[in-house]
């Protein structure tokens, strides 16, 4: 199913043993537009602490009572690398969470970047994670320029071919992927009122889409109040001549 990611915020995290906190934000990684970390308040358990749960730790969520389960203890979770959320995310950083949490990282043959535990085929892999650090030759202490926060990309102008088309208002996620399927844009002053969905998949960049501005203004208006349709999805496709 297709859910908002702002409606996923203050969803509640459960470790094994109780409650660890709710989300607060997500980490997406802007070359797959895949969801890598859910990043979790964890309130006056760890004094306010932030941490940073793989998509990997979840087990079946419970939609109707705002709960993700996790396959983690609270122990387990207490005793993480402590990562400054302010900041970027340092690779070595991320290295020792993936091994603290005994998260594999090498890319299995169509297992993509999370490897099988649960969640096979989720990510495609641009390499192995490890690799991926070690071919990079600079420092691992650097934050990885492809790891994006949802809340910082709300808000940055998205642009057609020919001129600005509005702001990032949210993003679609599919809630078994995890994989990021649309950009929510609210056309602002340009279109007054009009929602529209933008697909990754049509982006040049972050912030930039290989579709004249006529086209975004004739499509098919979202409405964040439904459900997303498959007929939808479909009608959104042919009007944009995309597979």
């Amino acid at each position: 199913m297709q859910r908002n990611v702002k409606n996923l915020i203050g969803f509640a995290l459960g470790a094994t043993d109780g409650e660890i906190g709710k989300v607060n934000e997500f980490y997406f990684d802007d070359e797959t537009w895949t969801i890598r970390y859910l990043i979790v308040k964890t309130g006056n358990w760890l004094s306010g602490r932030k941490v940073l749960i793989s998509p990997i730790a979840l087990k079946e969520p419970d939609w109707e009572n705002e709960l993700l389960p996790l396959n983690l203890t609270k122990v387990q979770i207490e005793n993480s690398p402590d990562i400054d959320t302010e900041k970027p995310v340092a690779r070595q950083k991320e290295l020792a969470l993936y091994n603290h949490y005994s998260w594999p990282y090498d890319a299995q043959p169509g297992a993509g970047f999370y490897g099988g535990i649960g969640m096979a085929g989720m990510i495609d892999s641009r390499i192995p994670f490890e690799d991926a650090i070690a071919a990079q030759n600079i420092d691992n202490y650097a934050g990885d320029p492809h790891l994006r926060s949802t809340s910082e990309v709300i808000g940055y102008s998205l642009h057609a071919t020919d001129g600005e088309i509005g702001e990032v208002e949210d993003f679609i996620i599919d809630d078994t992927t995890w994989r990021i399927r649309f950009l929510v844009v609210d056309t602002g002053n340009w279109f007054p009122g009009k929602k529209v969905l933008i697909s990754p998949k049509w982006e040049t960049s972050l912030v930039e889409v290989d579709i004249p501005i006529d086209r975004v203004k004739n499509s098919p208006e979202y409405d964040p109040t439904k459900p997303l349709q498959e007929t939808y999805e479909s009608t959104l496709y042919q009007h944009y001549g995309r597979l």
